[in-house]
């Protein structure tokens, strides 16, 4: 009896013989600074000015000759010189030595030994705040052992310091959003300050959400979308940006690519620097400083 179907079916690979067998395979590719990418899906093509990690994922980020700017994950899918490639992460380059400034721009210190953290604190509404002010400032408030933490919202601020119970040895500083004039946050501001003279000092910036303390050309913006009264601002943010915003998860992960572009002082608005610079001299008064 003929056999039909041969004696050895893997004696051939459909995608290595017949109709497959002249189509280009990709190649591996470092994403190398400057390297001319086409995206053939959209037909953008750009130079890579970096690959960044962000949310446990690399983004490589291309420029046009128009200075338009695209972000994408790194893999398959792209051309080089007419040819199929999947570009890898660098090549990482030789390490150079240690910057001797922090991210906030003060003066790098190296700790002998770990610092005990002083009774003073510092609070934030939430935990974007938080990364934020960790990201940038973090090496100075580990000089000073000033342990930042978070509210999980304004409102309930009296609350919290009646617990903590501050003294002029003890105090706290507390970052807000929108401390505008005649707003929510004022309000409170005033009435805790009033409570705690010595002991308390609040200060804010003027901006609804701490994601527009970061400087919109970080993200491809020339200014931070205006979302409408009654839609949620990150939400709104993300959506704007063309970025999934339906989950909390999509909301994380806009967070985590928006942190991912912020490198050091230098990339925040200028009325953010200053109230977090003023919480840190103000709860650190009589602490020995390394910083300077």
């Amino acid at each position: 009896m003929i056999d039909r179907y041969g004696t050895d079916i893997f004696a051939s690979d459909p995608h290595r013989d017949g109709a497959f067998a002249h189509r280009p395979r990709s190649q591996k590719m470092p994403a190398e600074r400057g390297l001319v990418v086409e995206d053939p899906s959209s037909g953008f093509v750009g130079a890579v000015i970096r690959v960044e990690k962000s949310g446990g994922v690399h983004l490589v980020e291309l420029e046009d000759r128009r200075g338009r700017r695209r972000s994408y994950p790194l893999g398959g899918g792209f051309w080089v010189d007419g040819k199929p490639v999947e570009l890898t992460p660098p090549t990482p380059a030789k390490r150079p030595q240690k910057s001797k400034l922090t991210a906030s721009g003060s003066r790098a210190v190296k700790l002998q030994r770990a610092r005990v953290a002083i009774p003073s604190r510092i609070f934030v509404e939430g935990t974007h705040d938080a990364e934020l002010v960790e990201k940038v400032w973090g090496d100075d408030l580990r000089v000073e052992g000033v342990v930042v933490e978070y509210l999980e919202g304004v409102d309930h601020l009296a609350d919290v310091l009646e617990v903590f119970g501050p003294t002029p040895k003890r105090r706290v500083g507390v970052l807000v959003d929108h401390l505008v004039p005649g707003s929510k946050e004022s309000r409170i501001a005033a009435d805790v300050m009033a409570r705690w003279p010595d002991s308390v000092l609040v200060v804010g910036h003027p901006f609804v959400d701490i994601w527009q303390a970061v400087k919109p050309a970080r993200v491809g913006l020339k200014a931070w979308p205006d979302i409408p009264r009654g839609t949620d601002i990150k939400v709104g943010t993300l959506r704007a940006l063309g970025l999934p915003h339906e989950t909390r998860e999509d909301i994380g992960l806009g967070w985590k690519a928006i942190l991912a572009r912020v490198r050091s002082y230098r990339d925040l608005e200028p009325a953010l620097l200053g109230r977090v610079e003023e919480l840190i001299d103000f709860t650190t008064v009589g602490s020995a400083s390394g910083i300077q």
